[in-house]
């Protein structure tokens, strides 16, 4: 029987705003890059699994210097591009990403959000909030209205290192006072939350909104948040 639920933050709560297809377009048009929404989701998913993949290798973005960061992200942007069908060497695609952090944006939820927590929320559930993002999460967490909801928030800076390291899926599961057996991890990357869940015993839920991870087929997928409900 499931007595928590843990949920990645961002693309599984919250979203970028504006989009961040929307920023993106944005800082490529100074390059005269002609890039469509869909290309961008495409190359966004093939960055954020590469993200994904260094952050579960030995030297994670937390413990690389400025520089290594800077090369980091350059290669970011290029994945993003290339998915939009735009070939860019490394130079060019950090003077893109250099345009994207210059444009402002912030976070909001997704509007089946709220609903959704409200629900658990009312059935008992302990909910937390697991994330690799660096900003102060219980700031964050109340700026987007979900204090009322989480009963923590941990980010990978408390623990020392983000998913899919078994540190911070232990320290929820030690805040929750559940076993694994009893819990349930939802996030929309499969490296880091569904592996990193599956690491110590957790039943993962991966969270596909956009339906473009079809080659995934090892673990529940759902397109909306509300199906959580079904799987406890």
């Amino acid at each position: 029987m499931i007595k928590a639920v843990f949920f990645d933050l961002y693309g599984t709560l919250a979203r970028f705003h504006p989009p961040r297809e929307e920023v993106q377009a944005r800082a490529c048009q100074p390059f005269g890059f002609q890039v469509a929404r869909d290309g961008l989701v495409q190359g966004y998913a093939v960055a954020d699994e590469w993200m994904a993949k260094v952050n579960a290798s030995r030297r994670p973005l937390p413990h690389m210097s400025r520089e290594e960061r800077d090369r980091f992200f350059a290669e970011y942007e290029r994945l993003v591009l290339l998915g939009a069908g735009i070939k860019v060497d490394l130079q060019t695609a950090g003077k893109v990403w250099a345009r994207v952090r210059e444009i402002p944006y912030g976070l909001a939820l997704f509007d089946d959000v709220l609903p959704t927590m409200d629900t658990l929320k009312r059935r008992g559930l302990i909910l937390g909030a697991l994330s690799n993002i660096t900003e102060d999460l219980q700031k964050l967490s109340q700026n987007l209205g979900l204090t009322p909801y989480l009963d923590f928030a941990i980010n990978s800076w408390e623990v020392g290192i983000g998913k899919p390291h078994p540190p911070i899926f232990l320290a929820a599961l030690e805040r929750a006072g559940v076993p694994a057996s009893e819990a349930l991890m939802v996030g929309d990357s499969y490296r880091s939350d569904v592996e990193g869940a599956l690491g110590v015993g957790i039943r993962p839920l991966l969270l596909d909104r956009e339906g473009i991870l079809t080659d995934i087929e090892d673990c529940p997928k759902i397109r909306a948040l509300p199906e959580v409900i079904g799987y406890l």
